[in-house]
């Protein structure tokens, strides 16, 4: 336990109700969505960005890490303080300060929910295009630590292509403007280190993001497939052709019957994989694209291509795909989900390497994945209760990624790292590479005291 006096001066630059302290406040931030928690010395809730500076400072002069955290939603253990330490959480800096219509920003807090901002800038003809499935509980700080992505990050990209500017809070305090408003900022792209950084580097505290104007038109389209290779085909086929959808989401039999069973979507019980296709922008065209994306389904053995009718159809498809996660839980108490990306081209090869390991090793795996960028998530079904599966578990994901590096992908497309995947960051770095990316973390972090022991392997003793 910490020495009273500390924990009473985070009171006072917080206020006594906004630091955590009891086993069970603690407890409750000490996990995310992995499977392994670690408890915090103690959980303080700031209100600005002066009161994380000088939290930040304490902590700082007191050796304690520091773990930031906004709704825990990560699924590789970003937020979980493996140091113990602090606890930063955002729930007090949920604001969103300014939507500039003229200019196409918006500036957050980053406490605020995903889809609040969406809604938000709906309302004024606007869109902020990253979607994680976790949308509706998801922060925008977590997002942008983990780079998070989404169906529409195939046409849109992922979290880093919005965002313009951050506010950060360095290890000891120090307050600092990286970016800014402007498209093109001068001098050395700190955003773009700062994002994905899983809070290792630096406090974010402020977000200046991209918008963009809604799309005219929304065609969106549910393919049914006899086969997931298929489907595969089907994905590498549309882009080959030169279309780029706004979404190619794809999902198997075992996710298919999960979802049906908790919410009626409308997918097929009997289908071996399906693909959701939505296309967006001008109206001119629509008509076009979706014929030759017809012809391409049909070349692939497309059993049934059906296009939703109404808003109300569009919606229940996509609430289908975005509670995937949610509705396979009904099947075993836990999963791991592997989060790999691979070539286009190599989905059908892959996945089925995927599924030999399941076969392999007694286990269930569904596959519910952003399958126009190659963005593999299959869901390894367990009871974490159990430690033998468990550990069956652990070893399935870790081949699965490796399965993901030798086809020439990689082992994340939107989880992170965390310290999930610690070990496989060898499958695609060397230990130059790594001992560079420590010389980084140094820079910017010189007592290791920010997130320790995520992203990195530690050296070698």
């Amino acid at each position: 336990m910490l020495d009273d006096r500390l924990v009473q001066k985070f009171k006072d630059i917080v206020g006594g109700e906004y630091v955590l302290t009891s086993d069970m406040e603690r407890t409750l931030y000490s996990y995310d969505a992995y499977l392994v928690p670690s408890l915090p010395d103690l959980v303080v809730v700031p209100a600005n960005t002066d009161e994380v500076s000088r939290v930040v400072g304490l902590a700082h002069e007191s050796g304690l890490a520091v773990t930031s955290r906004g709704a825990g939603t990560s699924l590789t253990g970003g937020p979980v303080p493996l140091k113990g330490g602090v606890v930063l959480h955002f729930s007090r800096m949920n604001k969103i300060l300014d939507i500039d219509v003229a200019n196409r920003t918006a500036t957050v807090e980053p406490g605020v929910v995903t889809l609040d901002l969406q809604n938000a800038v709906a309302a004024k003809g606007l869109q902020y295009a990253p979607d994680p499935a976790s949308q509706k509980t998801s922060t925008l700080g977590g997002n942008a630590g983990e780079n998070a992505g989404g169906p529409h990050c195939l046409k849109y990209g992922v979290t880093t292509n919005h965002i313009l500017g951050i506010e950060a809070v360095l290890y000891d305090g120090t307050v600092v403007d990286i970016g800014g408003p402007a498209m093109e900022m001068p001098g050395l792209d700190l955003v773009g280190v700062l994002v994905g950084s899983e809070g290792t580097l630096a406090v974010t505290t402020k977000l200046i993001l991209k918008l963009i104007p809604q799309p005219e038109a929304i065609k969106t389209l549910l393919a049914i497939f006899g086969s997931i290779n298929d489907a595969s085909n089907t994905v590498s086929a549309i882009i080959a052709d030169g279309i780029v959808p706004a979404t190619l989401e794809m999902m198997d039999n075992t996710v298919i019957k999960a979802v049906e069973e908790s919410m009626k979507a409308g997918f097929p019980l009997d289908a071996a994989a399906v693909l959701i296709i939505e296309l967006d922008g001008l109206k001119d065209g629509f008509a076009r694209l979706s014929a030759r994306i017809q012809e391409i389904c049909e070349k692939n053995k497309v059993t049934e291509l059906k296009v939703a009718q109404s808003a109300e159809e569009r919606m229940a498809l996509w609430a289908g795909r975005k509670g995937a996660f949610g509705a396979i839980s009904r099947l075993r108490p836990s999963y791991l989900v592997a989060d790999g990306t691979v070539p286009r081209t190599k989905l059908p090869e892959v996945l089925n390497k995927v599924m030999e390991l399941g076969r392999e090793y007694g286990l269930q795996i569904g596959n519910v994945f952003h399958a126009g960028d190659g963005n593999l998530h299959p869901l390894i079904l367990f009871d974490s209760r159990d430690p033998e599966e468990t550990a069956k578990v652990n070893e399935v994901g870790s081949k699965i990624l490796k399965i993901c590096a030798e086809a020439g992908g990689t082992i994340s497309g939107e989880h992170g790292i965390g310290f999930e995947k610690l070990h496989e960051m060898s499958f695609i770095f060397n230990d130059a590479d790594i001992a560079f990316m420590r010389k980084m973390k140094e820079a910017w972090d010189p007592a290791n005291r920010l997130n320790p022991g995520k992203i990195l392997p530690e050296a070698a003793q």
